[in-house]
């Protein structure tokens, strides 16, 4: 009875401390600031941590991960690294910036495909869903999400198992985690450091916006769009890195309508290509297709309108009294902390 007892008390500590663990790592990768930390240790932590997620997922992940969520885990927190290493610009020299951004740009287009695959199905599917009656029945659509079905099957798996490109892109970001302990910030690292960066990040995306609200055709509109798209989720990993939460919630808000509209303009150019293959490559119909593409072109009218609408509120202001207003927001959520 003793000796059970042990074993249990023994057991339950165990377990306490792996939770311990797990809380303490958690914290260390979270891409926003700690309590009582200052902005500029802070930066480099989350640099440590997303490039810890990073390469975890490219190395195996967690032990249910599928390919699909390494693929996207991994995109994620190199997203998150080139956003930092922009807002960080200043600080760290043109050289090393330049050499940086290169780096992690080039390690997120390795497993772009992948991604892209996984996309373009989920987009085909959502739509499918919003008009059921329409497209659900439509042999020639359930012909198209088939071979959607079949590119996006194993994409990840092929973008994970190139070793060449795998073992490069793993050495060059464990290369990189190493620079970051290098890397001079300004210590104790407030606000004022970045602001600079934060400024012409933010009217970027505020030009963008006004490119975007003035494009004519299909082709400028899609890459105006797209481009301010980036912007905005830049604006929004920055206002996470502060801990300004209202505004990244915002951004991430309006990123989410950019990335639906792009992602649909995506799959009506594939719906175009694939109708020059013709029927004997199960393209879709030509009643099919046009469905598709009508019901494509009212969604993604909804989607301009409101990212339009949206990005008024985001960007209204201009750049210096943004800079103010979130100066605030960053000191008193340094007090709060």
């Amino acid at each position: 009875m003793t000796v059970a007892l042990g074993v249990g008390v023994r057991l339950a500590r165990t377990e306490r401390e792996r939770r311990a663990l797990r809380r303490q790592e958690r914290e260390r990768r979270r891409f926003a600031p700690l309590k009582q930390e200052p902005l500029g240790g802070g930066w480099r932590r989350m640099a440590l941590g997303q490039l810890d997620v990073a390469i975890e997922a490219l190395e195996g992940g967690a032990a249910k991960a599928s390919p699909e969520e390494r693929v996207h885990e991994a995109r994620k927190a190199l997203k998150r690294l080139r956003a930092l290493v922009r807002l960080l610009r200043d600080e760290l020299g043109e050289q090393t910036y330049e050499r940086e951004s290169a780096l992690l740009r080039d390690a997120g287009r390795q497993l772009a495909r992948a991604r892209d695959a996984e996309v373009l199905l989920s987009t085909l599917e959502d739509l499918i869903a919003r008009h059921p009656k329409k497209l659900a029945g439509r042999r020639g659509v359930l012909r198209l999400r088939a071979r959607l079905q079949q590119e996006r099957d194993g994409a990840a798996e092929l973008a994970l198992a190139d070793s060449a490109t795998h073992a490069g892109t793993l050495s060059e970001l464990r290369a990189l985690r190493v620079r970051v302990g290098d890397w001079r910030l300004a210590e104790p690292g407030g606000i004022e450091a970045i602001e600079p960066a934060l400024e012409r990040l933010y009217g970027k995306g505020r030009k963008r916006m006004r490119r975007a609200a003035r494009a004519k055709g299909e082709s400028r509109r899609m890459r105006t769009l797209h481009e301010w798209r980036k912007r905005v989720k830049d604006l929004r990993y920055a206002a996470e890195m502060l801990g300004v939460q209202k505004l990244a919630k915002r951004a991430d808000e309006l990123g989410e309508v950019l990335g639906e509209e792009h992602d649909l303009a995506v799959l009506a150019q594939r719906v175009r290509r694939e109708a020059k293959a013709g029927r004997a490559s199960g393209a879709p119909g030509r009643r099919a297709r046009k469905l598709l593409l009508k019901s494509i072109a009212a969604r993604r009218r909804k989607l301009r309108k409101r990212a339009l609408r949206d990005g008024e509120r985001l960007y209204g202001r201009k750049p210096a009294r943004f800079i103010r207003r979130v100066r605030k927001r960053a000191a008193l959520r340094s007090l709060d902390g």
